[in-house]
């Protein structure tokens, strides 16, 4: 009895082209360009789900890059901003903890979860319609909308004064580059004619050496020195400074986020005005 537009092929006589410019009619009044074209007494909640979904899935997004700036924050290499007179700890008064991160996170977490609400209620819809959708979707569409707008503003915020201390970034690097580059080291001797399985087994020990050193000594890495005081490497001894090069190791890290700027981001940026501008002309008012 419901979304078969029988009532309406009554009321013309059989004319199933005046149904359709009816349809057509209400949707362009409503201020819509497009209508569904197969309902029961209610759209399917289906669309809730795709819907709901993309937000979820902003919500994992957004969880993500605010765990990522917590645990950079951490090792003190990246912070969030910070107020003059912000305080960062109510017990410690150095710390600078990153508060808006911590509160994407939640607020994330809180969104991405919501795709499993709507799946439910999609699932649970009896043969024609069901109205046990009723609370459940009063909830969660608007919350889910208001959850990822909370998160972009907050996103908007952190990125917009994003703190990145280099000195502390060069001094993990420097600590981590021996054991970084023994790839290149790897390489190296491979090109000069040796054995790749023989090259990474000298590395292998004199890695863990090294490893013991920094990690049950407290002391600097000095697998390098004793690389320089192994003969096997001598043949590579002069390229040392050269594989120990940190710029070797980024690759195309520069030309990819270039890339992915020009061929996904500005597209879907494109896309997006398009839309919003299309919205902008509706004549609202028919």
């Amino acid at each position: 009895t419901t979304g078969t537009q029988a009532s309406f092929l009554a009321i013309f006589q059989g004319d199933h082209a005046k149904v359709k410019k009816l349809d057509e009619l209400v949707t362009k009044k409503a201020g819509f360009t497009a209508a569904a074209r197969s309902t029961t007494q209610t759209y399917s909640r289906k669309i809730d789900v795709d819907i709901v979904h993309a937000l979820s899935s902003f919500g994992c997004t957004a969880e993500r890059i605010g765990g990522d700036i917590r645990h950079l924050a951490m090792f003190k290499e990246l912070e969030e901003p910070f107020e003059q007179d912000q305080i960062g700890s109510s017990a410690m008064a150095y710390k600078r903890n990153p508060m808006r991160s911590e509160r994407l996170c939640s607020l994330g977490r809180i969104l991405a979860n919501f795709s499993a609400d709507a799946e439910q209620t999609y699932k649970s819809q009896w043969l024609e319609r069901s109205l046990d959708d009723s609370a459940i979707r009063r909830i969660v569409l608007p919350e889910s909308f208001l959850c990822a707008d909370a998160c972009l503003i907050l996103l908007n915020n952190i990125s917009s004064g994003l703190v990145v201390n280099r000195a502390v970034i060069r001094q993990r690097i420097d600590l981590e580059l021996p054991f970084m580059a023994t790839e290149n080291i790897i390489m190296a001797m491979v090109n000069k004619g040796h054995s790749r399985q023989e090259a990474h087994e000298h590395i292998r020990v004199l890695s863990h050496q090294a490893g013991a050193v920094v990690k049950q000594e407290g002391k600097p890495n000095d697998l390098i020195e004793r690389i320089r005081k192994t003969s096997f490497f001598e043949p590579i001894l002069d390229q040392l400074e050269v594989l120990m090069d940190p710029t070797t190791f980024f690759g195309r890290s520069p030309e990819i986020v270039d890339e992915v700027l020009e061929y996904d981001v500005q597209p879907a940026l494109q896309k997006y005005e398009s839309a919003i501008g299309r919205i902008g002309d509706a004549d609202l008012s028919v």
